[in-house]
């Protein structure tokens, strides 16, 4: 298969997809919409069946594959949510999942992955040495491995989202989509800048990891050094090799948000929207805070909020209201 996903791969993705997964309501957000100054919509994919996007491409690659491929079991590495929505997919079909999630993740992610009927390995390395210990278990027990943003099937399923946002309203304006591996904004990027290219896609990363934003500068992939950033699920030094040409291909703006805007984001959605959203689904909402993406009062924007997994208990203090 080629390394990126069309229109048609996205929409036989939905007809897939639609018995198994919720279309997420697009929610209009009139209560916090006039401090951006837009018409503010949001795409609560913290509701899904995981309480992340993350389901759609884990199970649409998941049921793409012929079941004597995935007798043995299925296996990928993750900061939580793909973990999750891996997990789901292979307890729906019975066969085994195993996780290698970084000792940094959220305790909650660990809890839910294991929760769904998964093996839980915690593996201490960035990146690329956990997809290394992937693919020397896969090697090893003959499972196959679903990467969670460079496999084109894992992106057309992210990019049903976009389908939706046009289903539900059919004149927006502008889509804001974070930006960690780059495979939901490409394949969000796809759907909509395919059916309609006038849709403006903003993509929103971390501050403190840059590395779309830096390599659009460079017009290469550029590795960064991995810094911590609140928004863990969006912590990758280096873009996706597959997600790249079509970010540069399709994403009009990139903007970088720091962490006390995605935490700002977060009490926001938090107090006035009502809605549960980790640090990285946030980040669109703190682009707006922050000034980083223009809009008009009669614009409307789309804010993807992609994942709520994480512990209230745990985040006290980020939604404490600043004296």
């Amino acid at each position: 298969m080629h390394e990126y996903p069309t229109l048609q791969d996205i929409h036989q993705a939905r007809e897939r997809l639609s018995p198994h997964i919720r279309h997420t309501p697009l929610l209009r957000a009139e209560k916090i919409e006039k401090q951006f100054g837009c018409e503010l919509y949001l795409k609560p994919e913290t509701l899904q069946i995981t309480g992340a996007f993350k389901i759609r491409g884990a199970l649409n690659k998941s049921l793409s594959l012929p079941r004597e491929a995935i007798a043995n079991g299925i296996i990928a590495t993750s900061s939580g949510n793909h973990a999750q929505g891996l997990a789901y997919a292979a307890r729906m079909l019975g066969v085994k999942a195993l996780l290698v999630l970084p000792v940094t993740t959220p305790k909650i992610k660990i809890a839910n992955t294991q929760a769904l009927g998964a093996e839980v390995i915690l593996f201490d390395g960035d990146t690329a040495a956990r997809w290394k210990k992937v693919a020397e278990i896969a090697a090893e027990n003959h499972y196959v491995m679903v990467h969670a943003f460079e496999d084109p099937v894992v992106m057309a399923g992210q990019g049903t989202i976009g389908c939706e946002i046009i289903d539900d309203l059919p004149d927006v304006d502008t889509v804001i989509i974070p930006m960690g591996g780059g495979g939901l904004i490409s394949g969000i990027a796809t759907a909509l800048k395919e059916t309609r290219p006038s849709i403006k896609v903003v993509g929103a990363e971390p501050a403190l990891t840059p590395k779309y934003y830096q390599s659009r500068i460079n017009k290469q992939r550029t590795s960064l050094p991995l810094k911590n950033t609140i928004a863990d699920g969006l912590r990758i030094s280096v873009p996706g090799q597959n997600p790249y040409p079509i970010i540069e291909k399709y994403v009009d703006e990139i903007v970088l948000v720091e962490d006390e805007h995605i935490i700002e984001g977060m009490r926001i959605l938090a107090k006035d929207a009502k809605l549960i959203a980790e640090p990285a689904a946030s980040i669109g909402i703190g682009a707006l805070l922050a000034g980083g993406v223009s809009v008009r009062p009669d614009e409307k924007v789309c804010a993807v909020l992609t994942g709520g997994n994480w512990d209230l208990c745990d985040l006290a203090d980020v939604y404490k209201p600043v004296a």
